[in-house]
């Protein structure tokens, strides 16, 4: 809150607290870090949403390291690839949760995120594939059965 109230008095912001976006972590074994809103106030809200989980266990580092708890889960608006709200569990979680503070922030969506290259391996890799989840809703019963069509074309052309 001072830092607002400094922001305001010298380089004439104009930023309210409400305006204020605050990440938070809970140092644990793993952590927890968290973002935005929740999926029980988007509920309580009636705000449609779609959230996109990706386990740790599923991420080549985290296997590497042996880590088999945690999640990285990002919550958007319905449809769209706008973030409401992330919630991390992982070791180092309150490092990872920047990333998605940064792009709620400035509006920036899943589908951003999802084409920025990440180093790899790196358990941030983890934020960058839920993202990726998003572009299969992308996908259409027209768009579907075309790629099907093509793709009988290509195993036809192999054949012959």
């Amino acid at each position: 809150m001072a830092r607002i109230a400094v922001r305001n008095a010298f380089l004439d912001a104009k930023s309210k607290h409400s305006d204020l976006l605050v990440p938070w972590c809970t140092y644990t074994d793993p952590e927890v870090a968290h973002v935005g809103l929740y999926e029980h106030e988007l509920d309580d809200k009636s705000i449609p949403y779609d959230s996109y989980i990706r386990q740790l266990k599923d991420v080549d580092r985290c296997k590497c390291e042996g880590i088999t708890k945690g999640f990285v889960k990002i919550s958007c608006v319905k449809d769209s690839d706008s973030i409401l709200g992330a919630t991390i569990v992982a070791p180092n979680a309150g490092d990872l949760i920047s990333e998605l503070s940064v792009a709620i922030q400035n509006g920036i969506g899943v589908k951003d995120i999802a084409g920025v290259m990440h180093s790899y391996p790196t358990t941030a890799e983890a934020i960058r594939q839920c993202c990726a989840q998003f572009f299969p809703k992308l996908r259409t019963p027209a768009l579907n059965r075309a790629l099907e069509i093509r793709m009988t074309q290509v195993a036809a052309a192999k054949d012959s």
